[in-house]
């Protein structure tokens, strides 16, 4: 007895979602597992996981931070590099700040918002204003000069609003009016420069549009080269970068030693230790994985306490 062609349709389709079934949803991944438990494979398969006295304490794939319970550096470990990533190395939320080059103006708080103790949903620093943060927190750290081009002494970018009749190229050579955009009126005294082709400089206050003026960003002085390094003041694409360059590790030696109270050189080598290379002798740049270098502290030189 022959079936109807409706019937036979299904049943070829029942056998074909079986054997693919079987195929893809069974054999496959099996055979996936199976090789990422090979020796050599297994560790990166299973997620990196380092464990220290018996526990696990992180990935070393993955960076967290180094802080104390209310987010602030602990001295006697070295600090991972910036993430926007949640609200810091979240794996969930793997993201980066998607702020580009010209970001140089931030949005101000709202100042009665801030006097309450509340925060400004609406206020965002600009990508410069974050650099500048960083840098100077690192400096203030770890020792060094934490200036840079384009960042005022008070942490913010350093960018000016200029105010006045435009030529036809679109410059003002006579402002008649100066804002430092940044610098927000009852938070810093005194602008970061006082004059600006002599006129003088004001603070700018919240709710004034300052949309007109033309956006000018005042390199300052600062050496070209900072101390500072590039991946201290910028957070990974990631958000969840577990390295940092071996000239971020370098200035933190000293802070770390002296609260380990070991010498420089002893904790210099184990830096040195803990570098690795480009991957494949060419891809990427010498680096530092925080966490195992961290672990190799706690275990050689532990704080006193």
């Amino acid at each position: 007895m022959r079936l109807p062609i409706w019937i036979r349709q299904h049943l070829a389709a029942f056998r074909a979602l079986l054997v693919l079934t079987v195929l893809t949803g069974i054999i496959y991944p099996l055979s996936v597992f199976a090789v990422a438990q090979i020796p050599g494979l297994k560790d990166r398969a299973n997620g990196s996981m380092v464990k220290a006295d018996g526990r696990t304490v992180g990935s070393a794939s993955i960076g967290q931070s180094f802080t104390d319970k209310d987010g602030n550096p602990l001295k006697q470990y070295f600090q991972s590099r910036p993430s926007n990533a949640g609200d810091g190395y979240d794996p969930t939320s793997t993201a980066a700040s998607n702020l580009g080059p010209e970001d140089i103006v931030d949005t101000l708080p709202d100042p009665k918002l801030v006097a309450a103790g509340k925060e400004d949903d609406n206020a965002k620093q600009s990508l410069l204003t974050q650099v500048c943060e960083r840098s100077k927190s690192v400096g203030e750290l770890d020792g060094v000069d934490g200036s840079r081009p384009f960042c005022a002494p008070s942490g913010v970018g350093a960018v000016l609003g200029v105010f006045g009749e435009r030529t036809a190229d679109g410059k003002i050579p006579h402002p008649t009016r100066v804002v430092s955009l940044n610098e927000q009126d009852g938070v810093v005294r005194t602008p970061f420069v006082a004059t600006y082709n002599g006129v003088k400089v004001e603070l700018a206050r919240f709710g004034e549009d300052h949309a007109e003026g033309l956006v000018v960003p005042i390199k300052g002085d600062a050496p070209a080269k900072p101390a500072v390094p590039a991946d201290a003041v910028t957070a990974s694409g990631s958000g969840l970068d577990p390295h940092i360059s071996p000239e971020y590790a370098a200035i933190q030696i000293k802070r770390v030693a002296q609260a380990r109270g070991v010498s420089a050189e002893q904790v210099g080598k184990l830096v040195k230790d803990d570098q690795t290379g480009r991957s494949l002798g060419f891809m990427g740049e010498a680096r530092v994985n925080v966490l195992k270098l961290n672990l190799a502290l706690d275990e050689q030189y532990p704080v006193r306490g």
